[in-house]
């Protein structure tokens, strides 16, 4: 038994237990959270009518990126996989970078849709956040409360997960549905698409720079069905299945929320223009719609939901973040005591870690708006790792059975990790820098972590990664503090998605070609394959 499977199997290990609709309805969770209701508001401020093309832009771009990770999970079915397959392909610096950041953007999600749910609550229940939006006096108490309730439904065990995700999920779901039907049938003003400045009042800088202000938050989290990849009932058929169904769905109510949103608009209200186009205050776009055409009823249940849909969505990312802090501390690359599994199968020390976390999270940090750029560049670095890691587990790991291939990959992944750097590049620059601050921070950890560990117990470095993953990074930061978006501007529009596109093809062909030579990648694979072994009874047996 290698040092890698240890941890797990002196603790317990984890249970097959999850079919395909808990999977499809752990990603669907996960997309429809607070993003749902806020994302419609931000994105026709920043863009107008033409938010519809941000929509579309972001599912077309989620999807290929979904795909990527379809065909990955289904391959490789491991818990916690997003920190796990760039291991896989380049090493223990690459695999921890990918793990860091994953986890960095899972472990920060909860309390941000904790406090966005308080955050509704404080228009019927005052008192619980300040005016900047900060958690005070018994929102501070009920945030810790609720965190609480994460953290004891995760360590009862999957199972508890998933089935008390499903009922959240139809209720998210419906919720969504109900509103598109009331408010297009009740008041569905079609000038309001072309109304103050046209159709795309601020022209194609403003369809783009809607996609970080909460867009692409909005539509994030289908991984979550790969994070638990190792708790998979049947992983290589129902991985596919549940990630490429919660993406079309997704997509399909965002953008028909949308539409129902902005035809809704009192069209006096955008005579002016797009900068106030429901009235004052951050929180409750749809439920102060529903209120001024008349629906009370409707603005009940919007705000029941503004606290319904965000707690389901941080109840799912307690359990996501675990996985991957397990993932680290499986692969050796933080202390191994976070990646032990209790008799439920549960990795419950990295549960309490996501909660111990989640608790400082609520110091007065800034409010939801403030945090989603930072959590959607996390997000899409980590989502950028998986393009290159296909390609070049495809060309070392020929054999290995891939249930779902993604179509012309060759093609496919590249366009996947260019329209990873766009979004990094699209979100302002003020985000970006504190994201290389946090991977920065990141490298600190590992350094410490390994330099105190004992020899026998350090995984291979593999430096060779750095050769890719500096520049990806360091070009990154550097086009996005020269460009359009909160840069200097030094970049003319237009010439910048061209040098995003070309930057990103060289360090993805630079990228794959300093892969793991097979034999050491085939090392990894039967460290991966004997750990999982070890710790999944049903592996074991070749079941």
């Amino acid at each position: 038994m290698t040092d890698l499977a240890k941890p797990a199997a002196e603790s317990g290990h984890l249970h097959r237990s999850v079919g395909l609709t808990s999977l499809m309805f752990i990603s669907l969770g996960s997309i429809i959270g607070s993003g749902w209701l806020l994302g419609a508001l931000t994105a026709a401020k920043a863009a107008g009518g033409a938010s519809l093309i941000s929509w579309l832009l972001a599912g077309v771009i989620i999807i290929l990126l979904a795909l990527v990770h379809a065909e990955l999970g289904a391959a490789y079915p491991l818990a916690g996989g997003t920190a796990r397959f760039p291991r896989l392909a380049f090493g223990a610096i690459a695999g921890f970078t990918a793990g860091w950041v994953a986890w960095l953007q899972a472990v920060t999600i909860a309390p941000i849709e904790v406090e966005a749910a308080l955050s509704y609550l404080d228009h019927i229940w005052p008192g619980l956040v300040d005016e900047n939006g900060a958690l005070v006096g018994r929102g501070l108490v009920l945030a810790v409360v609720l965190m609480l309730v994460f953290t004891l439904i995760n360590l009862a065990g999957v199972n508890w997960l998933a089935e008390s995700n499903k009922a959240t999920v139809v209720w998210k779901t419906a919720v969504p549905l109900l509103t598109i039907v009331v408010l297009i049938a009740v008041s569905f003003h079609g000038s309001n698409f072309t109304a103050g400045g046209g159709f795309a009042p601020f022209g194609a800088h403003g369809v783009f720079a809607a996609l970080p202000l909460g867009v692409v938050f909005a539509l994030q989290g289908f991984e979550q069905a790969v994070q638990m990849g190792g708790e998979a009932r049947n992983p290589q058929r129902d991985m596919p299945r549940a990630v490429i169904g919660a993406v079309l769905i997704g997509t399909l109510i965002y953008l028909l929320l949308e539409v129902a949103f902005i035809g809704a608009l009192y069209p006096a209200n955008l005579a002016g223009g797009w900068a106030n186009p429901i009235g004052e205050g951050d929180f409750g776009s749809y439920a102060t719609i529903a209120t001024t055409l008349g629906l009370g009823w409707l603005a009940v249940i919007l705000y029941i939901d503004a606290f319904i849909s965000p707690a389901g969505t941080g109840l799912i990312y307690v359990g996501t973040s675990a996985r991957l802090s397990y993932a680290l501390g499986h692969a050796g690359f933080v202390p191994k005591g976070i990646s032990k599994i209790s008799a439920r199968g549960v990795p419950w020390t990295s549960v309490i870690l996501a909660f111990v976390v989640g608790l400082i999270c609520f110091l007065p940090f800034p409010s939801w708006q403030g945090l989603v750029g930072l959590v959607t560049s996390a997000t899409v670095i980590m989502y950028g790792f998986a393009p290159i890691t296909l390609i070049a587990l495809r060309r070392d790991d020929p054999d290995r059975p891939r249930p779902y291939k993604l179509p012309a990959a060759e093609i496919t992944a590249p366009l996947a990790f260019i329209a990873a750097n766009l979004i990094i590049y699209w979100t302002d620059w003020e985000a970006v820098s504190k994201l290389e601050l946090g991977v920065l921070a990141g490298f600190v950890v590992f350094g410490l972590s390994y330099a105190f560990k004992r020899p026998v117990e350090r995984p291979p470095l593999d430096p060779k990664a750095l050769v890719w993953m500096v520049p990806w990074l360091g070009g990154l930061a550097l086009i996005s503090f020269l460009g359009q978006y909160g840069g200097m501007g030094v970049i003319p529009q237009w010439i910048d998605l061209l040098v995003v596109a070309v930057f990103s093809l060289v360090i993805f062909y630079i990228g794959v070609r300093t892969a793991l030579p097979p034999e050491r990648e085939h090392a990894v694979f039967a460290e991966e394959d004997e750990a999982e072994a070890a710790t999944d009874p049903l592996l074991a047996e070749g079941g």
